[in-house]
């Protein structure tokens, strides 16, 4: 990326549980507000009330999958300089939406990085 003068870069992330985004990273409390958020979106209840009919790889699968498709599996960030060019208060997010078995869980997390670019 260093020999790029300006371009792209495409993040995406290989499972339907977990999901990218950019978001402040400044503050440690928005990584928390953000999961409280999602949450109260999709509430973890809706496994057990019947809502979610998909539950055979555990409780908190079904609702990882709704969050993942609400927050989205990929990012397209522009290079410039060599550098990704966020925005002062800007990081990328890896959202684990599982509680059970995401990331440390058991399920290993991968993500695919093209660069495209004009040196």
């Amino acid at each position: 990326m260093s020999s790029i003068k300006i371009g792209m870069a495409n993040l995406f992330i290989q499972h339907t549980s977990a999901s990218l985004t950019i978001n402040e990273n400044a503050d440690p409390d928005v990584r928390r507000d953000m999961e409280v958020a999602l949450n109260k979106l999709v509430p973890g209840e809706w496994t057990k009330d019947g809502t979610f009919l998909h539950t055979m790889e555990g409780e908190d699968d079904m609702p990882g999958h709704v969050k993942s498709s609400l927050m989205g599996p990929s990012l397209n960030i522009p290079i410039r300089n060599g550098r990704l060019a966020l925005g002062t208060w800007q990081g990328i997010y890896l959202n684990e939406h599982r509680n059970q078995g995401g990331w440390g869980g058991g399920h290993a997390r991968s993500i695919i990085i093209t660069l495209q670019g004009q040196s």
